[in-house]
């Protein structure tokens, strides 16, 4: 919906009572975003944690490529059915398949705790931290308009996607390395790019509904993956390995 196209403007009394709706919403909408995608972040480490640290779940999930195959799309699954099913699905269940899908990728980058070193991978996520924040702050206050720049970003992430296949064949540590560094920039461009974009949907937003709220949890989604994605190519770069 393109809430532009709404007229809030039918009389002054109307006009000003849905300003103040409005203005009442959007602080409430952008806090739900961030206190979202913190949360996933938090089950998603727990997750990982818990994972890496308990020899029985680490063979049931990396003793069989199998179970390994299931994960991977059942996040697919998981994305692309909350994604596009997301008018029809209550705030509570949207809500529950976020949760499952943050517990999903825990237990898949449990890996990270068996290759990398646990001060290491503190080091990194510290810099993730600060990388995201100041890139989310830039695209929450800049006037310029990331519009092009979000369509030259996706373009570049499905050359990433195609690169990164082809390394699985290709196995060519130079290629990873380029693709680490690359994988950074594209992200760290994206974090500012879905930000303001986010600031811009709830800022349109007419009120704090339950239906605003699902698409600020499609939005706490998009900055989850940016994280997530920073996270793991600034890991192969800076990450010390055991």
């Amino acid at each position: 919906m393109d809430y532009k196209e709404l007229d809030y403007h039918y009389d002054g009394s109307l006009s000003r009572d849905r300003e103040l709706e409005m203005a009442a919403a959007f602080p409430v909408l952008m806090r739900k975003v961030y206190v979202w995608m913190t949360m996933a972040l938090v089950i998603t480490g727990l997750t990982a944690w818990i994972v890496a640290t308990n020899a029985s779940l680490l063979n049931l999930i990396y003793g069989n490529q199998v179970a390994i195959w299931v994960l991977v799309i059942a996040e697919f699954a998981l994305v692309i059915s909350l994604s596009a099913a997301i008018n029809k699905l209550s705030l509570p269940v949207a809500t529950g398949m976020f949760v499952l899908y943050s517990v999903l990728n825990g237990a898949l980058f449990s890996s990270i705790f068996l290759v990398y070193t646990s001060s290491s991978i503190a080091t990194v996520f510290f810099i993730t931290a600060g990388t995201f924040a100041a890139m989310s702050v830039y695209g929450y206050f800049t006037k310029s308009d990331l519009t092009s720049m979000g369509k030259f970003l996706f373009m570049a992430l499905i050359g990433l996607i195609i690169a990164t296949v082809v390394n699985i064949f290709v196995k060519s540590t130079g290629l990873e390395m380029i693709i680490s560094y690359a994988g950074v920039l594209i992200f760290v461009g994206l974090t500012a790019y879905d930000t303001q974009k986010i600031k811009d949907m709830c800022a349109q937003a007419p009120d704090a509904g339950e239906g605003m709220q699902k698409l600020a949890l499609l939005g706490a989604l998009s900055l989850y993956l940016d994280f997530i994605n920073l996270f793991i190519y600034l890991l192969r770069i800076l990450g010390k390995r055991e």
